[in-house]
């Protein structure tokens, strides 16, 4: 196992790659009580269009079904209900589905070897029939409508379906009604056997662990697997275009307050001789800076009377664009927007603004370094972003610098965005 300090921070990272390909990462802290365990496959919404294992074709399958199958891994062949083995050992235990990955995890603060073990073994041990796959859909079809209730979900993901053209990440993580109705008991066990190969996942635990201890129990665990060999997981490239799919969007629901988002579909290509990294950290820094919550814009916005709470910030990052996305409540939008644009038509940041929020920066990654959750949810996403948990983040923003970000100006461009309005359905 290899052992690498984590740059300014005291933390060691852990790190082996198994014979089956799957890889460890282990960071442990000290003088802590609870451990958080991780185990994530690189297989998010986005991924529907790939070549099955033992396949030469490429296959589309339905939306919704890394979703799906996230949903059908707790029902397993011999009727043990993984919430209550982990509940019953007096650990917490959960699953989520992004645009890139799915996670299945557990904390606590005893029998980490056990519930290590169970872990790892029901998320390799699928189970589908035909019954309980139609019996699920009822269930995600009853989620779906839940979410095409809420304003807030409505305008992220229509913001989202207007910002991309190609790329799957404009369609709902949970797929549609129709989608989900045409999913097979065949489409899941295809994409398990595709996507949740030991070389195509990763395990992360933070916090309370002695590492060699947990590894000892995931190479028993995965030494007893017989497994097809499997090569990188081939999918559908996505040459998604620069501009959007829709400018402009207004839609009517039952809500009181207008409310609008805004979305910036940023290129990364234009940037060069800067690391991606950087490159995201001062895009973060000037939007925060420009219309964060203590900004001087915000600040005017409530004084004005145009907002009263602040601004909702997402931002996604793909290989090629940096999204920015801004959710607001207001009763004139529009107004809103144009002052948007006006306080971004000047990119230029002044040096004690960036350095100050360096400095934020840094202390919130000090923070988050003392955060076993959040430092388990850095390391995933340095996995599916990098390939790799990055040790060096505290020096590459300790680097970041406003002559450094003056050469990146000319490079930013925010021609290319979407707006979603949502207005009451009586009124204005």
């Amino acid at each position: 196992m290899k052992q690498m300090k984590m740059s300014n921070l005291d933390l060691d990272l852990f790190y082996e790659k198994l014979d089956n390909g799957l890889e460890v990462y282990i960071i442990p802290k000290k003088n802590c009580n609870n451990t958080y365990v991780t185990y994530s496959t690189k297989y998010g919404s986005r991924d529907y269009e790939f070549v099955p294992l033992g396949n030469k074709k490429m296959k589309k399958v339905p939306l919704g079904v890394a979703h799906f199958l996230e949903h059908k891994m707790f029902e397993q062949e011999d009727g043990t209900d993984p919430f209550a083995f982990f509940s019953e050992r007096g650990a917490d235990a959960n699953a989520n589905t992004n645009y890139t990955k799915t996670t299945y995890l557990f904390s606590g603060t005893q029998f980490l070897e056990e519930n290590l073990r169970y872990l790892l073994e029901y998320v390799e041990a699928p189970f589908f029939t035909d019954e309980n796959v139609e019996k699920e859909k009822g269930i995600i079809e009853q989620e779906i409508m839940m979410y095409e209730d809420n304003p807030y979900n409505k305008a992220y993901e229509g913001l989202l379906y207007n910002i991309f053209i190609e790329d799957a990440i404009k369609y709902p993580i949970i797929g549609t009604v129709e989608s989900v109705r045409s999913i097979t008991k065949q489409d899941l066990y295809e994409c398990y056997h595709t996507f949740y190969h030991p070389s195509n996942m990763f395990v992360v635990i933070t916090g309370k662990v002695e590492p060699y201890e947990a590894i000892k129990v995931i190479k028993e665990v995965e030494g007893k697997r017989t497994l097809v060999e499997a090569k990188p997981v081939e999918k559908k490239k996505i040459k998604e275009p620069t501009e959007v799919e829709k400018g402009y969007e207004k839609k009517k629901m039952a809500v009181t307050i207008p409310k609008l988002s805004i979305g910036y579909k940023i290129p990364l290509a234009s940037f060069k001789n800067v690391s991606r990294r950087k490159i995201l950290h001062y895009l973060m820094m000037l939007f925060d800076i420009k219309l964060g919550p203590v900004s001087l814009f915000q600040e005017q916005l409530k004084k004005e009377g145009l907002m009263s709470t602040d601004f909702a910030f997402d931002y996604i990052d793909t290989e090629d664009y940096f999204v920015i996305m801004l959710i607001a409540e207001t009763e004139e939008p529009e107004k809103v927007i144009d002052l948007i644009n006006q306080e971004l038509s000047n990119l230029e940041l002044s040096e004690t603004d960036l350095n100050r929020k360096r400095k934020t920066v840094i202390s919130s990654f000090l923070f988050m370094s003392d955060n076993i959750y959040s430092l388990n949810e850095k390391a995933m996403s340095n996995v599916i972003k990098y390939g790799k948990v990055n040790c060096d983040d505290y020096e590459e923003i300790k680097e970041l610098n406003i002559s450094e970000y003056q050469k990146l100006i000319p490079n930013i461009n925010l021609n290319n965005h979407s707006t979603y309005i949502i207005m009451p359905k009586k009124g204005k």
